[in-house]
């Protein structure tokens, strides 16, 4: 029944994968592979270890199972009502137009410094909001300064890097920070003093060589200038104050949890309440009316929300649990999770975990990175703020910019700009390993000195 359980996951996880040859919307087998999973264990009466790695009394019973899987959805519905949350009032922002407050600001017409603007843009609003967010955004902006599409796939492909990079070292900025964040194996200081200078490198390397790229020499067509103005014309009465809201909200939530050491879920509803009252009261427009309202309403940032992105989360982390659930014997001849047991056999195989780490941020540009950083939080149990966690939030949140399937970003920019697989591939994997390379080195170096 082991096996059956590995089988389900590996066969769910290559329809993941193969989603768009399949036609398949991937929470579809996200969804499937996460109850199978536990429903195998139970059909089976397979043992398996709760969160400290014990045993119930009986090598089965069914109570210590819920038990168990009841803590596991704990643990993810605080993953998934933080995420519901940030992804609200990021639309409640965007419906009062207030990240035009940031574009229409962009006037430059210079290649060049249009990609460093990019780049820095897009690493320090992915922290603030997170590398999805920014990465719309960005498009957005993009799609109105520079018409040629030719063009613009090159900046919109360095934007994903950016965000990739941007999102690693903030706890909001992405969602593998996030889980870690939340399962308290990174704190807020700790990630930033730890990844800020290996996250800049990831973005500063690849713009440095982009700068001598022929893609980004001259200058930006006339007719962007023109889309520019049109762009700052189209800001609210309410959009400045909706944009300082909601950041203010959103960067509040580390502040809120420091201060209070009640979860990141709690900040998060704390800061929507905040930006949904704002936005009830708000005008706008200058002719606003009751009848307009519901355009600019929460109701309407809620039902802009793609749900399915919830529920595919869900689906992976509920496969992941059982995975780090299911008992096997362990290297010592103890009882240890499926994914402990792998990590033991993976330790012995490569001792150099930050080789090991390495690899994980190479296999997150193939595989999703939400399950892989869900699968290294059931390998390891090293303390909070250990090094090796700091390397695996570093590892996996940038080294999906390899592929444009790699990351969320990645994959929000494919489906907007239609970005061809092979393209990037041939021309961005090889900037973003690069980065990738780099960011890894400062971090490795940085560890060995202090």
């Amino acid at each position: 029944m082991l096996t059956a359980i590995i089988v389900c996951f590996v066969l769910g996880y290559a329809a993941i994968v193969f989603e768009h040859p399949l036609r398949l919307d991937k929470t579809v087998p996200a969804l499937l592979m996460g109850a199978l999973c536990w429903a195998l264990i139970t059909v089976g009466h397979l043992p398996v270890v709760d969160h400290l790695g014990a045993l119930g009394e009986e090598p089965y019973t069914a109570d210590h199972t819920l038990e168990v899987l009841l803590h596991h959805i704990g643990k993810i519905a605080e993953i998934l009502l933080f995420l519901l949350g940030a992804m609200t009032i990021v639309e409640l922002i965007d419906l009062h137009k207030g990240f035009s407050v940031i574009t229409s600001r962009i006037k430059t017409t210079d290649k060049r410094a249009m990609l460093w603007l990019i780049l820095l843009l897009s690493f320090f609003l992915s922290a603030t909001l997170d590398n999805l967010a920014s990465t719309i955004v960005l498009v957005s902006l993009l799609r109105r300064l520079i018409p040629q599409r030719e063009e613009r796939l090159w900046f919109v492909s360095l934007a994903v890097i950016g965000a990739n990079a941007g999102g690693a070292w903030s706890p909001i900025g992405d969602v593998t920070t996030t889980m870690l964040w939340i399962g308290q194996r990174v704190s807020t200081s700790g990630l930033i003093q730890n990844l800020i200078l290996p996250s800049l490198a990831c973005v500063v390397v690849p713009g440095v060589i982009a700068s001598f790229l022929p893609a980004f020499r001259g200058k930006i067509s006339p007719a962007a200038g023109e889309l520019h103005a049109e762009q700052s014309n189209s800001r609210l009465l309410s959009s400045s104050t909706m944009l300082l809201v909601g950041i203010v909200g959103l960067v509040s939530v580390p502040v809120f949890k420091a201060l209070t050491h009640l979860p990141p879920y709690m900040g998060i509803m704390l800061a929507l309440g905040v930006v949904w009252l704002v936005s009830e009261y708000i005008h706008p427009e200058e002719d606003f009316t009751e009848t307009r309202k519901h355009m600019y309403s929460a109701h309407k940032a809620l039902s802009r929300i793609e749900l399915s992105s919830i529920l595919f989360f869900l689906g992976i982390l509920v496969a992941v649990a059982a995975l780090e659930s299911v008992a096997v014997t362990g290297v010592g001849g103890e009882p240890v999770g499926l994914l402990k047991g792998m990590a033991q056999q993976l330790q012995a195989a490569i001792p150099n975990q930050n080789i090991v780490v390495l690899l994980l941020g190479v296999f997150s540009a193939l595989i999703d990175n939400v399950p892989l950083v869900a699968a290294s939080m059931g390998m390891y149990t090293q303390p909070i703020d250990s090094s090796l966690w700091h390397f695996i939030a570093y590892a996996a949140g940038t080294g999906g910019s390899m592929l444009i399937i790699g990351s969320a970003a990645g994959v929000a920019a494919m489906g907007m700009e239609r970005i061809n697989f092979i393209w990037y591939l041939r021309n961005i994997a090889w900037l973003a390993l690069m980065g990738f390379l780099a960011g890894a080195a400062v971090f490795l170096g940085l560890q060995a000195i202090f």
